[in-house]
């Protein structure tokens, strides 16, 4: 069956989707390198999302003939703001068991039910040994209008896959951690690896700001969202992240990394800008300067059969499947008509038996559907008891920081969010600073708030505020 398996051939067009823009890569494969024959990116008026995808896709492929880009084979990077992550420690259970164990976790972290998502994970171990997984999930919906739009630009999807973990891959379980970050067009890409896999994934916004026309990285907003995340790794984990490494050769990957050294090395970080590829990267020559980008690190990684990990094309079945599923369910008839033919004998040998069977059967009949309920009913509550919360924890929090804010106004808040385990962030306007710390004084008098800090103050009237405090109670029943 491996002889019979189709080789990919050489050419591929690599393709990075990030907020309305197209980026994309013309490669080659001839024996133990890899050429990169064309390269482009174009800004696309059609989203993939909203537009009919008919008309997205002849957009793409008025882009490709303008490129004079013929392959039709692509790799395809989705955005990352597309994915949602989940984080769950794994027991001590045996392999098989395991799979399990990460579909229920995902029936309990992602918002969605797991039919309507494309679901991949990723293991990893911290220091002291202690196993982890890594759930990434992209809405089903989403890849299904991707696919209809590859096909209306007459493109033939090979992989799915996120770019930034093919920029910077997971490596082995003995690496020290890295930090990559991958300056997109509205937002920053935020990838940690460690233990051999991928430990966070995330998108930074509000990364940047237009000012005067030009937009500005805002170095403080992603060091903040770093030590943020850093902070929600387990103690030992944590500490391997040494080095921080931004792609790129844009003036924003550049400013980015230089903006950051001074706010980043108390964390213990080293920050790197990557410029260019490593010469045993991908353990392939790769002929033609290109700077490192997401599109080729996955179209480079697929051709020669690395892969990143997380793969999101739907399973397709071929005509060799088909084929042979076709002849064996015939044999299966025909051996389906011998076995009932050897049950005709056996039923006439016992015939006596059969009758006594048969009285039983009827006697069953008469309970089944009873019987059938009660198992329905059994099947919900084993499967819904070991989540089933009345406590209504995050209404109890909301509940608490409304309490807080003064009635007439002058402390307003924009965003409030809530992160595993008790971690609450909130961030707003104060008519000036006295209202703001009246504010924070009744927060600090409920017994269930604790360790309220205050993360950002900006302006003067009226300032912008960001602080966080730490859970400490239950919730309301």
């Amino acid at each position: 069956m491996d002889l019979l398996k189709r080789q990919p051939s050489g050419g591929l067009l690599a393709l990075a989707l990030d907020s309305g823009r197209l980026e994309g890569v013309a490669l080659r494969r001839t024996n133990g390198t890899v050429e990169i024959k064309d390269t482009f990116a174009v800004s696309l008026s059609l989203d993939p999302l909203t537009n009919d995808p008919e008309l997205v896709g002849r957009e793409i492929r008025k882009h490709l003939d303008a490129a004079e880009i013929r392959e039709r084979r692509c790799a395809v990077c989705l955005p990352l703001n597309w994915a949602l992550t989940l984080v769950t420690k794994l027991p001590d259970l045996p392999e098989a068991d395991l799979a399990n164990f990460l579909q229920t976790e995902a029936e309990r972290g992602f918002p969605y039910a797991p039919e309507s998502l494309m679901i991949a994970n990723t293991r990893f171990r911290t220091a002291a040994g202690e196993p982890y997984a890594t759930l990434v999930a992209v809405p089903r919906d989403h890849i299904s209008r991707l696919e209809s739009v590859l096909k209306a630009a007459q493109l033939k999807p090979v992989t799915f896959s996120l770019g930034i973990a093919a920029l910077q891959s997971a490596g082995g379980e003995s690496a020290d951690g890295v930090l990559a970050l991958v300056p997109g067009e509205q937002h920053v890409g935020l990838q940690v690896t460690a233990g051999g896999g991928v430990v966070a994934l995330r998108t930074v916004e509000g990364a940047f700001e237009m000012e005067g026309g030009e937009k500005r990285i805002q170095a403080d907003h992603v060091a903040r969202d770093v030590r943020i995340t850093l902070g929600q790794l387990p103690a030992d984990m944590r500490t391997s992240v040494r080095l921080l490494r931004v792609f790129g050769q844009s003036d924003t990957a550049e400013e980015l990394a230089e903006e950051l050294q001074p706010r980043v090395g108390s964390l213990g970080l080293k920050v790197e800008q990557v410029k260019q590829y490593a010469p045993d990267e991908f353990g392939v020559r790769l002929a033609g300067k290109a700077a490192p980008s997401p599109a080729l690190s996955l179209g480079v990684r697929h051709l020669t059969g690395q892969g990143t990990g997380f793969e999101f094309l739907p399973p397709k079945i071929s005509q060799w499947q088909l084929m042979t599923a076709r002849y064996a369910s015939r044999k299966l008839v025909w051996a389906g008509v011998g076995a009932g033919a050897v049950a005709l004998l056996v039923a006439l040998v016992f015939l006596g038996q059969q009758v006594q069977l048969w009285w039983w059967q009827s006697k069953w009949a008469d309970m089944r559907k009873s019987v059938t309920e009660l198992d329905g009913l059994q099947q919900q509550i084993k499967r819904y008891r070991p989540w089933y919360d009345e406590s209504f924890r995050e209404l109890s929090i909301l509940r608490r920081v409304t309490e807080a804010f003064p009635e007439d106004g002058a402390v307003a808040a924009k965003t409030i969010g809530i992160r595993e385990p008790a971690t609450v962030t909130c961030s707003g306007t104060s008519r000036d600073l006295p209202s703001l710390d009246k504010t924070l004084d009744r927060l600090r008098a409920n017994k269930e708030v604790g360790d309220v800090q205050v993360d950002q103050i900006r302006g003067k009237t009226p300032l912008e505020f960001t602080f966080n405090f730490r859970w400490r109670g239950g919730g309301s029943q």
